[in-house]
């Protein structure tokens, strides 16, 4: 009878199996200038130590709608042929307010199209969330096996309770073109934002950052639709001051030690950018501080996209890496 380490070393290999070639940060790198609310993308082997592509310049560039991205969420289509890439429509920079942004921004998200990471569509504006949104922020997206489509989830306030709070709201697609009705995704009694969902063996596990405590929750559930759980010992509640989770399955650090997964968080009340932290067991919630992991600059909230060897080589060669 194998034990439960060496079916969890087991399953952790089959998940690493699609990432042998490395990693793929998208990220932005701030308000400072309309420059750096674009597209940035990074390259690591490990998903530690990673550096930027394009000379730290951006890569991709929206000058739809608010005339700046940011939040980028990286995904392979469930046919393992194209990838897409959906961002927040929003800039900070040229347009300085907050409220506004909160209040009167976009309905839309910015969305390209790639076959192979390199060459990317021209970016389009859709709107998916309800018609009285006052922002549409930090979207991201997983495949529902059941249901056979995406679920594209993001952060949006209404008019209907006089922009009271943010709610994760959610509307299925299946080409990233046309989406269904917007629907509430998750509601709690304060303001969420910034959700982000992997699934690691049988289950979905869910980081969201609730302002209440301005901390980072997880839950859990064996389905996209729930019942979801709060993971009550979950060890990074306490940490205040983070947003834009993002989590991910990194290779051995060392020979002998079995892969780990890695949430990063954005340590942006201390303008730190993202910091890691790690498990070997996902769903006990039981993180440490990371080690080893080096950054070019400031990654702010993006996502990590797992490569084969071949993507990476392409990625390498098609955009510099410095």
């Amino acid at each position: 009878m194998k034990t439960l380490s060496t079916l969890l070393l087991m399953l952790c290999s089959t998940a690493l199996a699609a990432a042998d070639g490395g990693f793929l940060f998208t990220t932005f790198k701030g308000e400072q200038t309309p420059q750096t609310e674009q597209i940035y993308f990074a390259l690591s082997k490990d998903g530690r130590a990673w550096r930027a592509l394009n000379g730290a310049e951006p890569v991709l560039l929206s000058q739809l709608g608010e005339k700046g991205v940011r939040d980028p969420f990286l995904l392979r289509a469930h046919d393992g042929k194209t990838f897409h890439l959906i961002a927040t429509d929003l800039s900070i920079n040229l347009n300085h307010d907050w409220k506004r942004a909160v209040q009167a921004g976009s309905r839309s998200i910015v969305i390209w199209d790639s076959t192979d990471l390199v060459h990317w569509s021209a970016p389009r504006l859709v709107a998916v969330a309800p018609e009285d949104a006052g922002c549409t922020w930090a979207p991201e997206a997983v495949y529902d096996e059941e249901a056979g489509n995406y679920l594209v989830f993001w952060a949006s306030t209404t008019k209907r309770d006089a922009f009271a709070k943010h709610r994760i709201w959610a509307a299925r697609t299946t080409d990233f073109k046309t989406f269904g009705a917007p629907f509430i995704y998750i509601e709690k009694p304060t303001t969420v934002i910034d959700t982000t969902i992997v699934r690691d063996g049988g289950r979905y596990h869910r980081f969201t950052k609730d302002e209440k405590h301005k901390a980072i929750t997880m839950e859990s559930a064996e389905k996209l639709a729930g019942p979801w759980r709060e993971v009550a010992d979950f060890s990074l509640s306490k940490r205040v001051g983070y947003e834009g989770p993002e989590c991910y399955l990194v290779p051995p650090s060392a020979p002998g030690q079995a892969p780990a997964w890695c949430l990063i968080l954005d340590h942006y009340a201390k303008g730190k950018g993202y910091q890691p932290f790690v498990t070997h067991d996902l769903a006990t919630g039981q993180f440490t501080p990371g080690e080893g992991f080096t950054f070019p600059f400031h990654f702010r909230h993006g996502s990590v996209l797992s490569l084969t060897a071949a993507e990476y080589d392409r990625l390498e060669q098609g955009i510099r890496a410095k």
